[in-house]
């Protein structure tokens, strides 16, 4: 893959990953407290080449991910999901973990944050779908976010990952066509 963007991961060992995927540069934010010298490298690489945060499907990890984001305008988002991060002897998850094809395809799917969404998606419309405020809703969201790749998000905030990861009612549709087929096969 060529990819010019450097990528922004949580340690070491993430960063061997991405090497071995992808050939990509990283920086590495080595825990969840950034400190301003890490910042400073971030906001330098996205003025020079772009960034794109690709942090584990944790706590720690979306914690470094809104920090990133609320202190540097503009940085791209690549998501993997928890069940593609999971270590082969089950004790732990991270980038660090996950298979090369499945990073590549995570980093093909990188989405950038607008301001300004694309289109409203109704609430109702997630209502309709079993998406919020129904008992299979998380099971669900859960599998829509693996195929739309924006990472595991709650009820709440669903629809603004949407919008704000400017996927549209059309886009929503053909991954919700998906989801059917896969209701239909259960």
């Amino acid at each position: 893959m060529n990819i010019k963007e450097i990528i922004v991961v949580e340690g070491k060992s993430d960063t061997i990953a991405i090497k071995r995927a992808t050939g990509a540069d990283t920086i590495e934010t080595n825990g969840s407290a950034i400190d301003e010298k890490t910042l400073d490298k971030i906001r330098h690489a996205q003025e020079t080449r772009g960034v794109i945060v690709f942090t584990d499907p944790d706590f720690p990890g979306k914690r470094i991910r809104s920090i990133i984001e609320e202190q540097i305008p503009g940085v791209k988002h690549a998501f993997l999901h928890k069940s593609k991060t999971i270590a082969k002897n089950g004790q732990g998850l991270g980038i660090e973990h996950a298979k090369d094809e499945d990073i590549q395809k995570a980093l093909e799917a990188v989405y950038s944050v607008d301001v300004q969404p694309i289109e409203d998606i109704p609430l109702r419309m997630l209502l309709d779908e079993r998406l919020i405020g129904h008992p299979d809703a998380k099971k669900r969201r859960d599998r829509l976010s693996e195929i739309l790749q924006i990472g595991q998000v709650n009820g709440k905030g669903l629809k603004k990952r949407l919008e704000m990861f400017r996927i549209g009612q059309h886009q929503l549709m053909e991954a919700l066509k998906v989801l059917h087929e896969e209701d239909g096969h259960e």
